[in-house]
């Protein structure tokens, strides 16, 4: 069990009946407490060489678990990067007024309205360039709702491509990001749509902002020599990672939780003591709703046209099958800490699958392999 699992289980019926957590906030904390209890379930290995046993329990494959979701931020980096177009990518964070934080908290279909609005904008920046060839460029957006101190602020960390393809097969590099454009039209954009939204109410709100932010809302947009290869090590970094990783959390004593972070202005280190109900309550409040997608594509990178494949991307085709290798079980362990987890510690043959337990029975290799059969011709069948 490790420490935030440890956290949750001791404040289960406090997080309950004071918090008043949503359903999904439940059935992820539900999932990250179950995952790793070989009650639930696992494979048994076995040494074919010297007899030694070793049991795997079974993952739940929440994101909310720290073991889960960097797991899950693996697989989705590798998606990521084999759409990446092998040219030079911008990173930039689109954030938001302090006031208008709450709206999104209350009310959480509203993160849409910023996937949209810098949608909007980036197309219409490239859009400005020539309109009659149209260029087009491939952005991933992603959703970050927590910054590092762990308080709930809102903002989209979003790579750009440098350059746009026209319809006509024409690839035009960009290096210039009109700052102020992207500034102020983002806050245009955004401050319509939630309006169009929230109805009249929200007008007062919505000028404040124009008053207090006459340059625009503050967009990150500097030039970092971002390389393919770079590129993809900044999707895994930013694109897609847990709240929190244990490594962070330094102290719990059973009342309080103390972790650190380097303070994002100035890069200072800062330790933070808070009551452990309140470092929950902030935990969880990122938990999406089931369904929503915190990582969408734009651009070229959402759609598929036949002249769109002839661009060459940052990752071959040939070695995809590679890639995802790397987010197999066995090798993510083997890269992440350096020991191969089907290693025998006796006598260091290759240990193999003995037996499989679910719901405290065993089941058998062929049972579970005729059940996924079963299942997959009665889709083909319903299809």
């Amino acid at each position: 069990m490790n420490i935030l699992q440890t956290i949750f289980t001791d404040y289960y019926e406090e997080i309950i009946y004071t918090l008043h957590p949503r359903d999904t906030e439940m059935e992820n904390i539900d999932k990250m407490l179950g995952c790793g209890d070989p009650s639930f379930g696992g494979s048994m290995y076995a040494c074919t060489h010297c007899g030694n046993f070793k049991f795997v329990p079974f993952r739940f494959h929440s994101r909310f678990c720290p073991t889960c979701g960097n797991k899950y931020s693996m697989e989705r980096t590798t998606t990521m990067a084999f759409k990446l177009v092998n040219v030079s990518h911008r990173h930039c964070v689109f954030t938001i007024d302090e006031n208008l934080r709450n709206f999104f908290l209350r009310d959480r279909s509203l993160l849409n309205c910023l996937f949209h609005s810098v949608n909007r904008v980036v197309s219409r920046m490239f859009h400005q360039i020539n309109k009659s060839k149209n260029f087009t460029p491939g952005f991933i957006m992603v959703l970050h709702t927590f910054g590092r101190d762990l308080k709930w602020n809102p903002h989209i960390h979003c790579l750009i491509s440098e350059g746009g393809f026209s319809d006509d097969g024409f690839w035009r590099h960009v290096k210039h990001f009109h700052y102020n454009f992207l500034r102020n039209a983002f806050r245009t954009a955004l401050l319509n749509e939630m309006e169009s939204i929230i109805g009249p109410s929200f007008k007062k709100i919505k000028s404040k902002c124009y008053t207090d932010h006459k340059q625009g809302f503050y967009v990150y947009a500097k030039p970092n020599l971002c390389d393919p290869k770079t590129v993809i090590k900044y999707i895994g970094r930013y694109l897609g990672r847990p709240v929190i990783a244990t490594s962070r959390i330094d102290k719990y004593d059973g009342d309080n939780v103390t972790f650190h972070y380097n303070r994002h202005e100035d890069g200072k280190y800062i330790e933070e003591t808070i009551p452990a109900i309140d470092f929950i309550k902030r935990l969880i409040r990122h938990i999406p709703e089931k369904h929503f997608k915190m990582i969408r594509y734009g651009g070229l990178y959402a759609r598929h046209r036949e002249i769109d494949s002839k661009l060459y991307r940052a990752v071959s085709k040939s070695k995809h099958r590679i890639y995802r290798s790397f987010n197999q079980w066995r090798t993510a362990i083997l890269t992440s800490f350096g020991y191969d987890p089907l290693e025998c510690p006796n006598c260091k043959h290759k240990m193999t699958v003995l037996e499989i337990y679910y719901n405290h029975k065993c089941v058998s290799l062929e049972e579970l392999y005729e059940k996924a059969m079963s299942k997959s011709r009665g889709k083909r069948s319903s299809a």
